[in-house]
């Protein structure tokens, strides 16, 4: 019989994504069939699923942790922010509508079908499903039509563990402000707490823990020491983007506010002689970077207008007169160009903008959204590397007559006469090791990381064992159902 549980948290990014990833890799190793689940998840770094569809990133990390490959029912409705107020819905891996932020509650009452249907799907199939929640259940003036905490908990009769992040200071506040602001059916779904990433000795939180226990009533699985490895896993928010200072080479990343699908910096942040600078709002390019890499976006020319506000534009063409290397990865691939057009609207207002011209290329906005993995030819180095694309838009013009890859006999992406500028739409291109090292060594760089796929399975197997040293596992097993 398939059982579930469920981690909330007191508050966003207090490690629920990484405490599953762990949970199911720990479970996993003693011989479970488990599977994530997050009925909704807001973030603009996806994963293209085996089902062509696409979820959340930690949902992915997720699965590989439980040795799955993503599917869209881990992540049944994922929300892509594209302004201050507005994001797109996906609803089992395809695009549902884009609403504002104060729209999305007439439209949440349609979702709740969806994500239970999903939710019956993997149980139907595995032994154990470990669920996630977003931001917090004491967020109780979201709780009407909630589908993310305690409404899918009620609805699906799930229990719940609240897990606090010590780190942050005023965990015994969290976890028992959260118990006092909850009503009594959904105070009842709280089976457990976890406190999560402390520093130092935990017997110091003893008296702490105890106080938790005795106000709440509810009983502790543990507290978990700080996991100095975490940086190694794919980062789903752009907040845990970590800048690397080893390296003598210097890669930079222009950080945009609609910033998407930014987990191909992950390996690059893990060579040693990389340098891997995630570049702030008002911060200038470096005048010795070796290259410059504008990520994907989710509000492309939005993002275009964003980084010419940070004078970014004018740097990157200092960086060419010096010689520089610049790529351009999927939206960053489009503001390469010399236009992009939006004809209806599908990013945002109606439009066309001038691009930063390095590229001779031109894009256009179509609603039909490419997505799906891939296997690529790169033209540079005559090497075959596996990737995925998750991008609407069409671009063309002279440049792209010198592609970058080749998928299936149709090309991929632009290069400029003297190789420096180099776009295109393909994501997870550097997780290939022996890609990566060849495209560093055109940039004059050894790579030195060896196997990036194996050093995440090395990083889950140890995440595993710390759990399994700080967290009562058996309990949270005995709670499940």
């Amino acid at each position: 019989m398939s059982r579930a549980i469920m981690f909330q948290g007191t508050g966003s990014n207090v490690g629920k994504s990484m405490l599953v990833a762990g949970i199911a890799r720990a479970f996993k190793n003693r011989g479970l069939r488990v599977a994530p689940f997050k009925p909704q998840n807001m973030s603009n770094n996806a994963a293209v699923t085996v089902d062509g569809g696409e979820i959340g990133r930690a949902q992915a990390l997720q699965a590989w942790a439980a040795g799955l490959a993503p599917h869209t029912d881990m992540n049944p409705v994922l929300l892509k922010p594209e302004t201050e107020t507005g994001s797109q819905i996906v609803v089992q891996g395809k695009r549902f509508a884009t609403v504002a932020a104060r729209g999305y509650s007439a439209v949440k009452p349609k979702l709740m079908a969806p994500v239970l249907e999903s939710f019956e799907r993997l149980k139907s199939q595995y032994d154990l499903i470990l669920v996630e929640g977003a931001g917090s259940p004491a967020e109780v003036n979201l709780r009407q039509g909630d589908i993310a905490n305690m409404g899918f908990a009620q609805a699906a009769d799930v229990p719940v563990v609240l897990c606090g992040d010590i780190n942050r200071g005023g965990v015994i506040a969290q976890i028992v402000g959260t118990q006092n602001v909850l009503d009594d059916a959904d105070r009842s779904k709280i089976c457990a707490f976890l406190i999560n990433m402390f520093r130092g000795d935990p017997s110091l939180f003893d008296d702490g823990y105890d106080l938790i226990k005795t106000t709440t009533g509810w009983p502790g699985l543990g507290v978990v020491p700080w996991f100095p490895h975490a940086w190694k896993l794919p980062a789903e928010d752009a907040m845990d983007l970590r800048h690397s200072e080893k390296g003598s080479a210097k890669i930079v990343c222009l950080c945009l506010s609609r910033m998407a699908n930014f987990d191909d910096l992950d390996p690059l942040g893990q060579e040693p002689n990389v340098e891997l600078i995630m570049l702030q709002a008002g911060q200038a390019i470096p005048g010795d970077a070796d290259m410059v890499i504008i990520p994907g976006s989710k509000s492309t020319r939005g993002d275009l207008r964003y980084l010419r506000e940070q004078g970014w534009d004018i740097d990157l063409q200092a960086h060419v007169r010096r010689g520089g290397y610049v790529l351009g990865i999927c939206g960053g691939y489009q503001i390469l160009g010399r236009t992009i057009s939006d004809p209806e609207g599908i990013e945002g207002a109606a439009g066309s903008d001038q691009g930063l011209g390095l590229l001779q290329s031109d894009t256009v906005m179509t609603p039909n959204k490419v997505l799906t993995q891939v296997n690529a030819h790169h033209h540079a180095t005559n090497l075959e590397f596996q990737g995925y694309e998750i991008h609407i838009g069409q671009t063309t013009g002279p440049d792209c007559a010198r592609p970058f890859a080749t998928i299936d006999g149709r090309a991929d992406g632009a290069t400029s006469p003297d190789g420096r500028i180099i776009g295109s739409y393909l994501h997870g291109m550097f997780s290939n090791d022996t890609f990566r090292a060849a495209f560093l060594a055109q940039l004059g760089i050894k790579s030195e990381l060896g196997n990036y796929r194996q050093d995440v399975e090395t990083t889950l197997d140890q995440l595993a064992e710390h759990l399994e040293q700080h967290v009562d596992l058996d309990e949270i097993l005995r709670l499940a159902h």
